[in-house]
């Protein structure tokens, strides 16, 4: 005989499915609804131009296994052919190898970065809008200060002071790339936290952290985003113009910026390949960033 009454039966199916966290529900539909909502010729456009340079850079060795740094000293400046595809440079090393290495640099580099600078923007400018008001004049005069101080000029400086690999180029590009991305992020949290349902979680007993995590960063999710892809873009830039002036990662390891360092310096006597190939690598990698992220802001302004 049944334990529960007539008519009241527990339907156990219904009680032993697992039920998300309310943060991990709001956070995946809010993810899934602007994904599917936001999609633009633009973003897919440059999205698939990105992943072809991740493919190359990290998919490339595994089809063509070839040591970048390998010295062939009878095959010095040849231009490309079936063995060497991208030619070779002035020490005979083989180019197409040399830039999957360099691509994987610099993209760990520009991604690495904006990873950092995305943190630290959201935090800072988050705390500054979600502190007192005398804080928050506080914080914002520092940031200006910061704003104030020309980005490449600490760049180098930084560079000049630090061991120069790719872990250090990450830290100096991430740590001063943040500032102008926190503004943003203070800005927008401001005129969220006066929204209705802001308050009335407040009125609920909602915390502070709880708010930010929930509501606010769920409501500036397509900003961050857009502004994480230019900003991509942005360190890829510094990072070959400071491979460029010689503060990049150092040879005999390449980046696509040193790949161009090394090409100038040789092209006056015909090797056209030293700096067309790293050149458009460059390009391409700048130019899909900003088309993907060109194509999610036209979505996010109805366009």
């Amino acid at each position: 005989m049944s334990s529960h009454p007539t008519g009241m039966a527990v339907n156990t199916r219904l009680v032993a499915r697992p039920v998300p966290g309310l943060f991990t529900r709001l956070w995946t539909d809010s993810l899934r609804h602007w994904l599917g909502q936001y999609s633009h010729p633009m973003t897919w456009t440059g999205l698939t131009i990105f992943v072809l340079l991740l493919l190359f850079s990290w998919g490339g060795p595994w089809v063509y296994p070839a040591d970048p740094l390998a010295i062939h000293a009878n095959h010095i400046l040849l231009a490309p052919s079936w063995r060497f595809p991208l030619g070779t440079d002035n020490l005979g090393r083989n180019m197409l190898a040399r830039m999957m290495a360099g691509g994987r640099v610099t993209l760990e580099v520009g991604l690495l970065g904006s990873f950092i600078a995305l943190f630290m923007g959201v935090l800072y400018g988050m705390s500054a809008a979600l502190s007192p008001r005398w804080l928050d004049k506080v914080l914002m005069r520092l940031l200006d200060a910061l704003l104030a101080l020309p980005g490449l000029v600490l760049m180098i400086f930084f560079a000049a002071l630090v061991p120069l690999n790719a872990l250090s180029l990450v830290l100096v590009l991430g740590f001063l790339s943040w500032p102008g991305l926190a503004r943003i992020v203070r800005n927008e949290a401001l005129a969220y936290k006066e929204r209705d349902y802001v308050l009335a979680a407040r009125q609920f007993g909602a915390g502070t952290f709880y708010i930010a995590r929930t509501h606010l960063m769920r409501s500036m999710l397509p900003i961050l985003i857009v502004n994480a892809t230019f900003m991509v873009a942005d360190l890829i830039l510094a990072l070959s113009g400071l491979s460029f002036l010689g503060l990049g990662i150092q040879p005999p390891h390449p980046s696509w910026g040193g790949l161009l360092n090394d090409g100038l310096q040789l092209v006056i006597i015909g090797p056209w390949w030293l700096i067309v190939f790293p050149g458009l690598a460059i390009f391409l990698a700048i130019v899909a960033m900003n088309v993907l992220g060109q194509g999610l802001l036209a979505r996010l302004e109805g366009r």
